[in-house]
Formats: C-alpha cells, sequence, structure tokens
C-alpha cells in the first residue's frame, strides 16, 4: 500500500484549506494549480495560485518543494535526519513608482511575517512595452525545513498570506 510521504500529507493540507476558502468561504479564486514531478532531479514542486476574491491587482502563490534527499532521507529513515520540504510563498503583481511602491511592500510584509522573512523583489518589465510598469515579483523563503510537526501552523500561515495579499491589493 502506498505510504504518502511529508510533501504530500503538507501539500493536502495546503491544498484542502486555500480550495475551501475557494469554494465554501469565497473569499479567494484559484487560478492556476501545478503538481510537477521532475524525473532528471527526482523533485517534486506543487503549487496553487489565487487572487482574492474582488481583488485584482495581486496574485498569490503558495509553494511547496521536495528534493530527493528530502524523500530518500524520509523513505530510508535516515538516523539524525528530519523528513520536511521547502515552503515559498510568492506575489505578483504590477507597480508603477519603484522607489515608492518597494519600500512600501517591504514595509508590509516585514510587519506581518516579522524581520527574519526578508521579502525578495524582482522587477522585470517588456523591452519596447509603453508605459512605465514594471512586474514585481515579490518571494518569501522559510529559512528551514517545513515537516508534519508544522502541520498544526498551516491555518495561521494561511490566514498571514491572505493578510499579506489583502495589504499588498492597497499598494
Amino acid at each position: 500500500m502506498f505510504h504518502p510521504t511529508v510533501f504530500d500529507n503538507i501539500k493536502v493540507s495546503l491544498e484542502n484549506q486555500l480550495y475551501d476558502y475557494d469554494n465554501l468561504d469565497g473569499i479567494l479564486i484559484i487560478t492556476d494549480r501545478t503538481d510537477l514531478l521532475n524525473l532528471a532531479l527526482m523533485s517534486r514542486e506543487f503549487t496553487l495560485s489565487f487572487k482574492l476574491s474582488g481583488g485584482f491587482k495581486v496574485t498569490s502563490e503558495v509553494v511547496l518543494l521536495s528534493s530527493v534527499k528530502d524523500l530518500s532521507d524520509e523513505i530510508l529513515e535516515t538516523p539524525g535526519s528530519d523528513p520536511g520540504c521547502s515552503l515559498l510563498l510568492r506575489f505578483y503583481m504590477e507597480i508603477e513608482d519603484v522607489s515608492l511602491q518597494c519600500p512600501a511592500i517591504e514595509r508590509i510584509l516585514s510587519g506581518i511575517w516579522g524581520p527574519d522573512l526578508k521579502p525578495e523583489q524582482s522587477l522585470s518589465f517588456c523591452y519596447g512595452e509603453e508605459g512605465d510598469t514594471y512586474h514585481n515579483c515579490i518571494q518569501l523563503t522559510f529559512n528551514r525545513q517545513i515537516t508534519e510537526a508544522q502541520m498544526e501552523d498551516i491555518p495561521d500561515l494561511l490566514k498571514y498570506l491572505l493578510q499579506s495579499a489583502e495589504e499588498l491589493e492597497g499598494v
């Protein structure tokens, strides 16, 4: 019989709660979902993207990653290991005033997530397009592995994720 991995268990928990927010509560709309297995690296990646209901500026994304080492430590029950996976949160939005909006975004996210989770902002634009609009990809990378011991923290994590998306809508 199939024994689900830590990655599978966390993925299902995140997925269920976010789909409940979409289908039952109506507070967000799921816009994309990917579940990838990289056979060359034997890694996994799960991504779920959404927009807040009534929100139009920010797309939020939860990314769960698992490497071959994470999987092998779990399956082989490697002594001293604590199997888990990596978690990233991303926000995509268009900005026009880099010197004003980027610091505001950093203040908002640092206020919600604390000083240890520093937002990384990557700006891009399409050469030749008219206007001064930049695509901003804001990423929060958790500095430790997420394990099944943190499963009960997922509702709070999603609460802060929703709060982040809501406050970024106002930037």
